[in-house]
């Protein structure tokens, strides 16, 4: 059985989260959780939610008005639960322990939310380096859910003109795209992320608007690092009070 110690991270504003070595989170889901640029008034659900990194990131802000985090592994769920009650936001965060496939049996309001977000496994079951840890391992590859899946998921919790926002790697693209367009989630923005300016893109940051019209807007490129490795001015101000331009 996988078992991990916890340990309480300070992720700016007062805003803390429990983390262990299975579930964790890295610079893609803060830049998903800037990119998608949450209102107040906003219902959102982040799916795949593993420690709870995005909509603890929003916290720090009071924005969206209320988020569900919903997860498959009890272990995160229970990360999550602690981060909620350590930071006092019982009625801003609610955990969810449920399978996005089976998204009808969770008793969420379908058609209901303004905004999903997920930072999904990049990679197929046959390809990338397999993890022993089945934690970590379903965190990389779509072993419990596929790309397919998570957007026909968010096609029945957004609401008309709601949002859905991805982080994925730029070869799984022309996929992500087509797709969303066949559950009517038109792609509306798009910017790629890459380790320095001029260097091919790792990341791709992708919004889709349901029952939006055609028409996307391409986004300049995000650099992380500056020439001499050192984090580029946008980077140090997505992480603001986090981080000290050294957290990769």
């Amino acid at each position: 059985m996988e078992q991990a110690i916890s340990k309480l991270e300070s992720i700016g504003n007062g805003v803390h989260i429990y983390t262990d070595a299975l579930h964790g989170f890295g610079t893609d889901a803060v830049l998903l959780a800037d990119f998608a640029a949450p209102k107040k008034s906003d219902i959102a659900c982040d799916l795949g939610s593993g420690c709870g990194i995005i909509p603890f990131l929003w916290a720090r802000y009071e924005a969206p008005q209320h988020t569900t985090a919903l997860e498959l592994q009890p272990a995160a769920v229970a990360l999550m639960q602690k981060s909620i009650a350590h930071n006092g936001v019982q009625e801003s965060i609610t955990a969810v322990q449920a399978d996005l496939r089976e998204i009808e049996a969770t008793g969420l309001a379908l058609h209901s939310f303004s905004l999903v977000t997920m930072n999904p496994p990049y990679y197929t079951q046959e390809s990338g380096y397999q993890n022993e840890a089945e934690s970590l391992n379903m965190a990389r590859h779509d072993v419990t859910c596929t790309t397919e899946d998570v957007i026909a998921c968010a096609d029945k919790l957004l609401r008309y003109g709601g949002r859905l926002c991805l982080c994925h790697k730029p070869e799984r693209l022309a996929d992500i795209l087509c797709t969303m367009r066949a559950y009517s989630i038109e792609p509306k923005r798009l910017r790629f992320v890459s380790g320095k300016k001029g260097k091919a893109p790792y990341l791709a940051l992708i919004e889709g608007r349901k029952g939006g019209g055609t028409g996307m807007q391409v986004l300049p490129e995000l650099a992380v690092q500056n020439a001499d490795g050192s984090w580029s001015a946008e980077m140090r101000a997505i992480y603001q009070d986090y981080g000290d331009g050294t957290k990769q």
